[in-house]
């Protein structure tokens, strides 16, 4: 199959599944705000957050490497086998080790909801690496089914425990940990994980060439939570919990971004991997970037010109202030799209070393302007070093990727995304609902004709498909 059309069909079957989990948290945002109060909502968040920094370093980030290698081995029943069977060796280790570390150092920390955060861990590493190993075998309809199960799972719970059983914070930190969990037992069902796994396939080996991948990836995983989640410790211990759960709905919205950003991510981390090595592999990989980048732009300044609009709808009034934030996150999202393009170009090259230096250059900034600024500015800082952690990664990957790959970015299309994203934050600060809508009109045209060329090839895709099956 055509590459671009083979990368549209994995991205349109995994959207369909990780939409219903990934972008779930939004359309509960309703639901939170009006049962939650802002302090009880922001120690659920660091608590996440917390899991989220938790997972890759407990499994030396395992699930990254399972995928990588198991796209090398697709049709190779013994070398899959043996593939799981380390894959499983390792996560046990992995486990039992950190189980018996969590509850020693619990017994001497407090920690609110002890025993629910470590289960909501251990499903969490299970779910995160059967995902992978699921992308591994080509299983993308099963990943999919996969994700809209997590995601009726949180939506059902969480209305039974936040609404009829008022279980506040401990309700949601339960719903998050059983939509994994059956998130997990599907898939190790339905893929027959066990089938194959011998203990006596362990390879030190084989063991060491995939930690040899995934090793240098931790402090990549490490730095990414640095620079999207450590404003939240600062803020919860500088301005305290109720500062950082209005933080956390302002980075609801740009969320929305990051999700779809991810979930295009997996099929082009897919298609990067399978096309590294094509003779037109620098034409493929600067056509994918150029439209994606649109895209996302145009995405990007649309959730800022219909934000007057949602925001009062969705979020109760004891959070407005987080309508302040928004843009500033939104355009570091936009940022984000970049890196997470040029990232996957590392690793399928196996560049995981140089996926991470950037990382850490950007936690760094991050931090310094965080702590510099969040006594001056409050949660401004937070939102700003957040924007420039992303603008300096993304500027550093764009020049560094050249050694390997060649992405010609089209003519015009930076300074194209600077004037529209100008006018629109500018409109988007303004009490007029006039001045919003000639923003929200603006935004479409713009968005309509960046990106022609995209819904001309789309639309001739349909009718074909249509002509081929009348």
């Amino acid at each position: 199959m055509n590459k671009k059309k083979q990368l549209a069909k994995n991205t349109l079957i995994i959207f369909l599944g990780k939409v219903c989990t990934q972008l779930i948290s939004f359309f509960l945002l309703p639901l939170y705000t009006s049962y939650l109060a802002t302090k009880e909502y922001g120690l659920v968040d660091l608590i996440q957050t917390y899991v989220t920094l938790l997972v890759p370093i407990i499994t030396l980030e395992l699930e990254m490497s399972i995928f990588r290698y198991l796209i090398d081995s697709r049709n190779k029943e013994k070398e899959t086998n043996v593939l799981m069977s380390n894959n499983f060796y390792l996560l046990g280790i992995s486990l039992t080790l950190f189980s018996i570390l969590f509850i020693i150092v619990t017994s001497f920390v407090t920690i609110p909801f002890r025993w629910l955060i470590l289960v909501d861990i251990i499903v969490c590493v299970l779910s995160g690496n059967f995902l992978q190993v699921a992308r591994g075998f080509g299983k993308t309809v099963d990943y999919s089914i996969s994700c809209i199960l997590t995601g009726l799972t949180t939506v059902v719970s969480n209305i039974i425990l936040i609404c009829y059983f008022h279980m506040g914070a401990e309700g949601m930190i339960i719903s998050m940990a059983l939509a994994n969990f059956i998130c997990s037992f599907y898939l190790f069902v339905r893929l027959k994980m066990w089938k194959g796994v011998k203990y006596k396939e362990v390879d030190h080996k084989i063991i060491k060439d995939m930690y040899k991948y995934s090793i240098p990836l931790i402090p990549n995983g490490i730095s990414w939570w640095i620079v999207n989640v450590s404003d939240r410790t600062i803020i919860t211990y500088v301005l305290q919990a109720g500062a950082n759960g209005l933080y956390a709905i302002s980075n609801k919205f740009p969320t929305i971004i990051s999700s779809l950003t991810g979930i295009f991510n997996l099929s082009w981390s897919e298609s990067a991997a399978l096309h590294i090595n094509s003779p037109d592999r620098d034409q493929f990989f600067s056509d994918i970037f150029n439209t994606v980048m649109k895209l996302f732009t145009s995405l990007g300044v649309g959730m800022l010109a219909c934000m007057p609009f949602v925001f009062p709808i969705l979020i109760h009034s004891s959070y407005n202030e987080a309508y302040l934030y928004i843009p500033f996150l939104v355009l570091g999202t936009v940022f984000n799209v970049a890196i997470c393009l040029y990232s996957q170009i590392y690793l399928a090259k196996k560049l995981s070393k140089q996926v991470a230096t950037t990382a850490v250059l950007g936690a760094i900034i991050n931090i310094v302007i965080n702590l510099l600024f969040i006594h001056k500015i409050g949660l401004y800082a937070a939102a700003v070093s957040t924007t420039i952690s992303y603008f300096v990664m993304m500027l550093y990957r764009h020049i560094d990727i050249k050694k390997y790959v060649k992405i010609d970015i089209e003519k015009g299309l930076i300074g194209k995304t600077i004037g529209i994203y100008a006018l629109t934050i500018f409109l988007y600060y303004q009490k007029n609902i006039y001045l919003h809508l000639v923003g929200l009109i603006i935004v479409c045209i713009y968005a309509f004709i960046s990106n022609l060329d995209f819904l001309k090839s789309t639309y001739r895709t349909m009718i074909g498909k249509v002509k081929k099956h009348s």
